[in-house]
């Protein structure tokens, strides 16, 4: 039977649902003396651990350490971060709050600092086969037909490459919106992707316009390698026992038939957005994270979630097993920069892109991922460079193509998030067991609790 409240109670009902939906957020900057402790409170649905995660990471804050519970239809996140140097967050907390409870309500508003609306320009999705010197045959191909480069990501795993890349008409400076012109460009750059090695079928060559917006690049970038399957045939060159962002340990294990859960754990070198990545992939596959943990102990990362399929079953075969074990393997390969870390600032000009990895091309060096974007008239670029076969170039061609591009707008860079490490630290200091197992029995007492 329906229930009829007066107009004041109803007004107070609804008011009192709102406030059951929006998320809520408490910034604690006392109880720790080492990081900043962020709690959010929500209404459980499918992808708010991933917005969670996505907000702290769209304002360059590190994860330390991170509980995850969700208890019937409510759900609770307590993230311990800093900033990108380690330190506690000193900004405005109210500015913080305000923006991240924005962000987990899709307010429009909320301006990702990594994901502008681009409503302005027209995006190309690419994947295919990687080799040498692809990337300054895509980007000699945009430069001859008039498509100006505002912004572009670009990944290569496993022998493959993705990319998102964010265009405009270098003349009029208005999205591609020719249906003609779109079909010449997606045909020169099919051509290009196809080569001489291509395998696993078709490269992809979608052209959107306007540029895709409401979804985080990275994101997307994930999911269309993901379609591409970079996760299948995956070389195992490294020891099992070595632990390396390159090498990340994954189980997955059925947490008992009563329970129902099953439970997810990854081993790996810290590195920013790492938590992201495997946040990302679960969400991407479907399933839901009920309750995990997140602790960094010096540069290891240890993270172990309870999971279960959106129909809410838990992993049921090997073959799911094995599938979810090499998708999310795959999650944090890709982002792991492989090789020297190169940086261009200098004034954005027509066919920059082009004559700057044809310069890379002909000194032999291989893009193993690049992250573009311009600021005003300056284009801000950073490049990963290896050599043919995968190695750190020699000094000596860094040398030339430096000079070659100009040594006031290239620099060589240290990046301190190194894809290939040794694994003595992670002998030295071990697992990581005991601190997976004091996290595990926090888990295990709201098990208890829960049950």
């Amino acid at each position: 039977m329906a229930c009829h409240l007066p107009a004041p109670l109803l007004d107070e009902y609804e008011l009192f649902v709102n406030r059951m939906n929006t998320p809520r957020v408490v910034i604690d900057n006392a109880s720790s003396s080492s990081t900043t402790i962020i709690k959010v409170d929500s209404a459980r649905k499918h992808g708010i651990l991933l917005e969670a995660v996505q907000a702290l990471t769209d304002l360059d804050l590190s994860i330390k350490k991170g509980y995850i519970s969700s208890d019937g239809r409510w759900f609770m996140d307590v993230f311990h971060c800093t900033d990108q140097q380690g330190r506690k967050i000193t900004a405005d907390t109210s500015y913080l709050i305000s923006r991240i409870e924005r962000c987990l309500s899709m307010d429009p508003l909320c301006d990702f600092s990594h994901n502008r609306v681009l409503d302005h320009l027209t995006s190309l999705e690419l994947t295919g086969s990687d080799r040498v010197g692809l990337l300054s045959e895509v980007f000699a191909v945009l430069s001859d037909l008039n498509c100006s480069v505002v912004e572009a990501k670009v990944w290569t795993h496993n022998k493959r490459i993705g990319a998102i890349i964010s265009v405009k008409d270098q003349k009029s400076g208005s999205p591609i919106e020719d249906k003609q012109t779109a079909n010449r460009i997606q045909a020169r750059l099919k051509h290009v992707l196809k080569g001489d090695n291509g395998f696993r079928g078709a490269p992809l060559t979608e052209v959107l316009y306007p540029a895709r917006v409401g979804m985080d690049a990275d994101r997307r970038m994930h999911q269309i390698m993901f379609a591409d399957r970079d996760y299948e045939g995956m070389d195992d060159r490294w020891p099992k026992e070595e632990v390396s962002t390159s090498s990340p340990l994954v189980s997955v294990q059925n947490w008992g038939e009563r329970r129902g859960y099953s439970v997810v754990t990854v081993q790996c070198r810290d590195r920013p957005k790492l938590l992201f990545d495997v946040v990302c992939t679960l969400t991407d596959m479907e399933y839901v994270v009920f309750h995990g943990t997140v602790d960094t102990t010096g540069d290891l990362a240890h993270q172990e979630f309870y999971i279960r399929h959106l129909d809410g079953n838990p992993i049921s075969s090997e073959a799911e097993r094995e599938r979810v074990i090499q998708c999310l393997r795959a999650a944090i390969q890709r982002r792991s920069s492989e090789g020297v870390r190169l940086e261009l600032r200098t004034k954005d000009r027509p066919g920059l892109l082009a004559f700057v990895t044809r310069t890379f091309r002909e000194n032999g060096l291989s893009v193993t991922m690049a992250d573009i974007s311009t600021e005003g008239p300056t284009a801000v670029n950073v490049f990963y460079v290896t050599d043919a076969w995968g190695h750190m170039p020699d000094q000596k061609i860094l040398d030339a193509v430096v000079q070659r591009i100009g040594e006031e707008d290239l620099k060589v860079k240290e990046e301190p998030w190194h894809r290939y490490c040794s694994g003595s630290a992670a002998r030295e200091g071990g697992t990581g067991g005991t601190g997976l197992l004091s996290i595990g029995s926090i888990v295990w007492k709201n098990f208890k609790i829960w049950a």
